[in-house]
């Protein structure tokens, strides 16, 4: 007769059974899939060092997947016809590539690979302006909201239930009781204590409230790793904002422990399409709703004659995602690295780059080119802040030169090189967002706009310290212990 004892043993070896047969499948799909093999060992090295709870962060945290069903948009009507007009565009650029511009012409590189990855259409005819503070962003996003006569688009990954997010939830309110269509999107993890009296509120007005990947327990079906990290504001078609600035007040001015800086882009002409086309399939994966037919939202290839914008500022808009079939916003970012022949600005919040982008950096500093790194001295992680700071040594040896802000916390994702081209999005230079995050940027080919953002870094330096080797060398021991702890940990970050 079977006891209580030898049932529960039963079960227990049952259970065990269960978790070798789950750790020996995912440490197989680690080994012999093509996985990033850094990352894949210090995911092995931690189911085995905390059996159950690594397995448990392997399921939820670090599994890829890029090429799941889960995240395909294939069957898009969008999808599929910016990848036609995408292929015509490389044709006709292809045929008349010599008639760029020359300073264009010299990024026929970058160009080809935006279009070719993210089927990146190349506008010419946009206007812009550029904001370095959240409080200057949000309040030219406010008026141009308010001024709304159609439809709000906005997409935001953190929305707070403070003062801001109080203020705008009035507004996007009022607008839609005016008969103005307004679709909100928000990250469920990134804007997880939002209460639902806040969303309840706006539907009951009118307003379009979906969360993006709502997560649950177990959560299986929406993974906390993938998040949607774009920040977007479309106003009517024809207005457009994107960048590191999201709806809460410590984007606003920082909150009372950190002057807050950010860069935000507000855009006007072609490229707000390729915005309004980002937006939309991002609210068809959420609702399946197409609101693709209706004219304002139709997506086509850029008409000088609808387009009351004449200024040239020629501009392509990528995004990035688990969507997608290329890494879009690392293979950006490494070759607008690649292609710099002077000078390189980058301004990042966290970084923790993967191999290969740390490797060009380098690569850049020892070939001759200037590369300027501003982060910041305080942060709002320090787990994050640490592995940062991990990589500073390696960007020494090679001659990288390394700012640390001083004067707050600065949250700016831009990068510029040889005062031609420059890159301004919601990505950070760090594994989620190159690898796992939805993210968005333009890259702006215009002198004017990508020296605006170079000067913008040359001020950030009047309240930043460089730093130095010998110094370095003599930062607390301590601080050197948490770097290399957290530092074995950031591919898994």
């Amino acid at each position: 007769m079977m006891t209580d004892h030898s049932f529960g043993s039963i079960i227990s070896l049952l259970l065990y059974l269960f978790y070798l047969g789950l750790a020996f499948y995912f440490i197989y799909d680690l080994i012999f899939r093509k996985h990033n093999p850094v990352k894949s060992l210090s995911w092995i090295v931690v189911m085995l060092l905390l059996p159950y709870i690594g397995l448990i962060l392997y399921i939820y945290v670090g599994r890829d997947f890029r090429k799941n069903k889960m995240y395909s948009r294939k069957g898009l009507h969008d999808e599929r016809l910016k990848k036609e007009l995408t292929a015509r565009q490389v044709d006709q650029l292809s045929e008349a590539s010599e008639k760029l511009p020359a300073d264009i012409f010299s990024h026929k590189k970058l160009i080809f690979l935006a279009l070719n990855n993210s089927r990146s259409i190349l506008t010419e005819h946009n206007s812009t302006q550029l904001y370095f503070t959240g409080k200057e962003a949000l309040e030219a996003m406010y008026e141009s909201a308010l001024n709304a006569q159609h439809h709000i688009h906005l997409q935001s990954f953190i929305i707070e239930n403070d003062s801001v997010g109080t203020l705008w939830k009035n507004l996007l309110i009022n607008k839609a009781r005016e008969g103005v269509d307004v679709c909100v999107i928000y990250d469920d993890f990134g804007s997880w204590h939002l209460p639902r009296s806040f969303i309840r509120d706006m539907r009951n007005a009118g307003v379009h409230v979906e969360p993006f990947g709502k997560v649950g327990f177990p959560g299986l079906r929406a993974m906390i790793n993938y998040r949607n990290h774009r920040k977007l504001l479309i106003v009517d078609g024809v207005e457009g904002f994107l960048g590191g600035v999201n709806i809460a007040d410590r984007y606003y001015d920082g909150g009372a422990s950190l002057e807050w800086r950010d860069t935000q882009i507000r855009i006007r002409g072609e490229a707000v399409r390729q915005l309004e086309s980002s937006f939309l399939m991002d609210w068809y994966f959420i609702t399946h709703k197409n609101l693709r037919r209706r004219k304002p939202y139709s997506y086509r290839l850029p008409d000088l004659e609808e387009d009351p914008v004449t200024e040239t500022c020629y501009m392509q808009i990528v995004s990035s995602g688990p969507d997608s079939d290329w890494a879009d916003i690392m293979q950006l970012y490494l070759t607008t690295i690649t292609e710099a022949r002077k000078r390189i600005s980058i301004t990042t919040p966290y970084f923790i780059p993967n191999e290969t982008i740390l490797n060009a950096l380098r690569t850049a500093a020892l070939g001759g080119v200037e590369v300027r790194i501003m982060l910041p001295e305080e942060a709002d992680s320090r787990f994050v802040h640490y592995a940062s700071l991990s990589y500073i040594s390696e960007l020494l040896d090679a001659g990288v030169k390394v700012y640390l802000y001083t004067k707050g916390f600065i949250h700016s994702k831009t990068i510029s090189i040889d005062g031609t081209c420059c890159v301004i999005g919601s990505a950070n230079l760090d594994n989620r967002s190159l690898e796992h995050h939805f993210e968005v940027g333009a890259i702006i080919y215009n002198p004017r706009v990508s020296m605006e953002v170079e000067n913008q870094f040359d001020k950030y330096l009047n309240d930043s310290r460089l730093i130095v080797r010998r110094t370095w060398n003599k930062r607390p021991f301590r601080q050197k212990v948490n770097e290399q702890l957290t530092r074995l940990l950031s591919p898994l970050l």
